[in-house]
């Protein structure tokens, strides 16, 4: 990253952020929160879809980072659960809650790009047939809402020579998201059996082929986690060799409701976890010794570049709590 000169300005505003840090138990990363024009950049969300204040507050925050920037996105990640609580009138392609609480809250003046989508576990349990409602709001046509099926990969980056291959996954394996709802006494929707070993060999395809020098894996439940619902033990068991192996640099998710960025011992990739998208925000529990943790409201600023991937937590307020630029190698730097 750049080196900027110690202006007597600037030794105020490290200062002043280093005293905030210190009284919010966060990283000091305020003076290394710069933003590159040059580069592309994406915002990510997951756990947001309530249409309430705390998804207001969030989406006004996403606004006026990007306004305050200058920058234009390149598109939106959205980390799953995406849509809360049964819609009574029923949901479909048509239901208002599309206008306002996708079109209208990330509106295409502000947040240009699509919007890249995965399922998360209430996008199955909340609306009967949920799931299929938003694979068929994406065929609609003009919208940005983007989720070709339930598994699918894009690339970033000039055509001839992309940046960033994105790998897009149901995380709602039977053993993740189906079983017994102990509250209704109903079996839970989730993947099939069969979706299960269809994605799974999908995703060891893509990973064997051709890709560009950065790749992402995006889904909505955690491998790793300290949040309240801890690692996710069937996907740590299938997908981590894979990305272990293929040497996939980070994967994006949400599910718990904070921000999180862990590094596990001995692994390649990186892990970052923004689930304070708008549902209300859980402590944190676990015990993994990690970079960073805090249940908080807020997104995630994606950053990249032909050498490097920079993620930065903001909090719905405005302030910057952390981040972390992932290299090529595998390498990492906070700050």
């Amino acid at each position: 990253m750049k080196s900027v000169p110690l202006t007597r300005r600037r030794a105020i505003q490290t200062l002043f952020c280093s005293s905030a840090a210190l009284a919010l138990n966060i990283r000091p990363d305020c003076a290394n929160a710069e933003v590159a024009k040059e580069a592309m950049h994406l915002l990510m969300i997951g756990d947001f879809g309530t249409g309430a204040a705390d998804q207001q507050k969030v989406a006004a925050a996403m606004k006026k980072f990007v306004i305050d920037k200058g920058i234009q996105t390149s598109g939106l990640l959205l980390l799953g659960d995406n849509f809360y609580s049964l819609d009574k009138s029923g949901f479909s392609t048509d239901s208002p809650r599309w206008k306002a609480g996708i079109e209208e809250m990330y509106p295409a003046e502000v947040f240009s790009g699509p919007m890249w989508a995965v399922l998360g576990n209430h996008d199955y349990h909340d609306n009967p047939g949920g799931e299929k409602v938003q694979l068929a709001y994406a065929a609609k046509p003009g919208v940005r809402w983007k989720m070709p099926s339930k598994w699918y990969r894009f690339d970033l980056g000039p055509a001839d020579k992309p940046l960033v291959t994105f790998i897009c996954l149901d995380t709602n394996l039977p053993a993740v998201s189906g079983g017994v709802d102990k509250k209704k006494k109903t079996m839970r929707s989730s993947m099939t059996a069969a979706e299960e070993q269809e994605q799974l060999a999908w995703l060891k395809a893509e990973l064997a082929t051709s890709r560009a020098p950065f790749t992402i894996v995006v889904g909505h439940h955690p491998l790793y986690s300290n949040g309240s619902h801890g690692d996710t033990k069937a996907l740590l068991e299938q997908w981590e060799p894979l990305f272990e192996e293929h040497k996939v640099h980070a994967y994006l998710c949400g599910h718990d409701h904070d921000l999180q960025h862990l590094e596990m011992k001995g692994r390649f990739t990186t892990h970052l976890l923004s689930g304070g998208g708008g549902a209300s925000t859980r402590k944190l529990s676990g015990t993994h010794k990690v970079p960073f943790g805090k249940d908080v409201h807020g997104f995630t600023h994606l950053q990249i570049t032909a050498d490097a991937l920079t993620f930065t937590h903001h909090s719905a307020d405005g302030t910057v709590l952390h981040s972390v630029t992932k290299k090529q190698d595998g390498s990492f730097d906070l700050g």
